[in-house]
């Protein structure tokens, strides 16, 4: 059975995100260059660009979006951690390998596969001595500065 697929485009200051709808789920945000804004017709699509509008406006605003079931069961673990994490406050790799019992490398890769940043904030996990490290699977470049935006937006600035 096929599942009905919806995709637009929201902008945000620094970046756009392709939002990605499958029936009744959000299934995918990938962070893009700016562009035009698209709208969605579904009201779930509405409802994902007006909770991204009041986290842009509030920083601290909870995201309460059906996501699409997804990863691994290690991915799936690591990303609760992350999503545990307080909006304006940061883990590195390090930290939260130790608590998964796993290594930084293997947690740095379940952050880059996530397939819904912002909603769970990959970006709040951050290298050794408050280096950035990297985004999405990128060591620099706009994900990197994407992911400084985000971190500066949760700083209130």
């Amino acid at each position: 059975m096929m599942v009905a697929q919806e995709k637009l485009v929201f902008a945000a200051p620094a970046f756009c995100l392709g939002i990605v709808i499958e029936g009744e789920v959000l299934a995918k945000l990938d962070f893009l260059p700016p562009q035009k804004e698209s709208a969605g017709a579904s009201p779930l699509a509405r409802e994902v660009i007006r909770q991204l509008r009041a986290w842009l406006a509030d920083a601290k605003f909870a995201f309460d979006l059906p996501l699409k079931a997804q990863g691994t069961n290690f991915q799936r673990r690591v990303w609760a951690q992350i999503a545990a994490i307080p909006p304006g406050q940061t883990r590195t790799y390090g930290e939260l390998a130790q608590v998964l019992n796993t290594g930084p490398r293997a947690v740095g890769q379940a952050c880059g596969a996530n397939p819904v940043p912002i909603v769970v904030p990959c970006h709040r996990v951050i290298a050794a001595k408050g280096r950035l490290g990297g985004f999405a699977h990128h060591g620099g470049g706009f994900l990197l500065e994407v992911k400084r935006w985000l971190l500066a937006h949760e700083q209130g600035g």
